[in-house]
């Protein structure tokens, strides 16, 4: 039971006793920030609202949406999630709920009727929640789950955004002053500041004016170029964490399988105490705030068996890491239609056979970036392309974000971007003519009591959820970054 608002002490999370709390969680990814692979739509979420708007009218997009918000958490998922001993949800929300752009600066407050009831609930089964903005004005990076229908993040080159941001975290913060299970706030989830130097300096100006309304709360701060780098990183701010995003390509389709053989062990371990090392030198707590594989799918892959065992045991191998390390995470995430989640729609489902055969087009058409399935249409149009691109413009594969190579490029702009916008419509179009109850019911699709758990991945989770409190104190590396002590 929360003790006072948590503080962090050295490199140590404590209540307000002094005693040592490990937050280990999920993330609620896809609810006030709407994801494509997490909800089944295409490209981003104002385009899919707007979409819906559309086909429905007001009335009934309004009735959806509302009623997708509140049967996505109830108060029978946080007492699932407390079953687990998972102590911490990360609650990704979209500044739009909040804030429109053609009316900026005016709270918009029914933004808070969800967020405040899914606060309570978790509150009430002793499960903190780290407010995370996932989506800014202009996009902090150029991703689909940034709410960017571009491939420019704005967010760096406007103040006005950043002054906006600043504003509605100042909202933010003086509504939560105080909250005891509010662990704290993510200002911004996976920047990508091509420059570097910006982000360090914009955490400098938010941290002084959300304590200026709220002098408690801890700040979780990603790292740059989606939670991985830290260039121009050079001091540390008072009463936060430093956040590291730790996924792995042996958790993915396009990834190596793995076997457990040391060689990919140390590579894991490897490649997170890379992440790591800021928070390493300057001795600050680690919040992994995302990470996880990938799941095959037994209606679509003939040794899906095989597959996941070998997801379930990447995954309990970063666990363990994490364990001897004694960091917090947030693992990515608590509920899908049926990628990666704790839990996951049922396909029989109203929602799932109302959008079934458009899941079929988008991955024949890769829309989706997350779990890409093979596509031979899509490669032999996309391969030819990348492959002139890069004759002709051999820097085309060292482009910003440095992650994606030429193709990862090309896929965004064609199939996840331009692609995706034409097809928005024709996925509203899906439920052109559902009435109102039509629509709740597919709404209420995604109730916990009518979802799938995934139990290889909440067994691993169960098993690596508390940390001993016989040694608290982290298991540093004696060297950089190179998997070994």
């Amino acid at each position: 039971m929360a003790t006072g608002v948590l503080k962090v002490q050295n490199d140590k999370i404590v209540d307000d006793k002094g005693k040592v709390v490990i937050l280990r969680g999920s993330a609620l990814g896809g609810w006030m920030n709407m994801e494509n692979f997490i909800t089944g739509y295409p490209g981003h979420e104002s385009q899919h609202r707007a979409s819906m708007l559309k086909v429905l009218g007001k009335e009934k997009s309004d009735f959806f949406f509302d009623k997708f918000l509140e049967n996505f958490f109830t108060e029978q998922d946080a007492e699932f999630f407390a079953s687990k001993g998972l102590n911490c949800l990360r609650l990704p929300f979209n500044y739009r709920h909040f804030e429109d752009d053609m009316n900026p600066r005016v709270l918009k407050s029914e933004g808070f009727k969800h967020l405040d009831r899914v606060i309570d609930l978790c509150a009430k089964h002793n499960i903190y929640t780290i407010l995370d903005l996932h989506a800014v004005p202009g996009g902090q990076n150029p991703d689909w789950h940034s709410d960017n229908v571009t491939n420019y993040a704005a967010f760096w080159d406007f103040k006005d955004h950043q002054d906006r941001v600043v504003w509605l975290w100042k909202q933010i913060a003086s509504r939560y002053n105080g909250n005891a299970f509010v662990a704290g706030y993510n200002p911004i989830n996976e920047p990508c500041d091509p420059l570097h130097h910006r982000l360090p300096a914009f955490y400098d100006r938010i941290e002084k004016e959300i304590r200026s309304v709220d002098p408690d709360h801890i700040l979780f701060l990603d790292g740059n170029t989606f939670a991985m780098e830290w260039k121009h990183f050079n001091h540390t701010l008072p009463n936060s964490v430093y956040a590291l995003h730790d996924y792995s390509m042996l958790g993915f389709p396009k990834g190596e399988r793995f076997t457990g053989s040391e060689q990919q062990k140390a590579k894991l371990e490897s490649q997170f105490l890379r992440k790591a090392e800021f928070m390493i030198e300057q001795k600050t707590p680690i919040w992994n705030g995302e990470f996880g594989p990938v799941y095959a799918n037994p209606q679509l892959d003939a040794d899906h068996k095989e597959v996941n065992a070998a997801r379930y045991n990447v995954l309990d191998e970063q666990l363990r890491i994490y364990d001897k390390y004694k960091i917090h995470w947030s693992i990515w995430l608590y509920k899908d239609v049926g990628l990666q989640g704790m839990v996951h729609l049922n396909p029989e489902s109203k929602y799932m056979r109302t959008i079934a055969p458009f899941l079929k087009k988008k991955r024949e058409l890769q829309l989706d970036a997350w779990g890409r399935y093979p596509s031979k249409q899509v490669e032999d149009v996309i391969e030819p392309l990348v492959a002139w691109i890069d004759k002709n413009a051999p820097t085309s594969n060292n482009q910003y974000p440095t992650p994606w190579a030429t193709e990862r490029q090309i896929t965004r702009l064609i199939n996840q971007l331009y692609l995706s916008t034409c097809l928005s419509d024709e996925f509203a179009e899906l439920f052109k003519g559902l009435t109102l109850d039509d629509l709740e019911e597919c709404a209420k699709s995604f109730r916990f009591d009518r979802c799938v758990q995934r139990d290889g991945l909440n067994k691993a989770l169960m098993t690596h959820a508390e940390v001993s409190d016989i040694d608290v104190q982290w298991r540093r590396p004696t060297t950089k970054a190179n998997g070994h002590e």
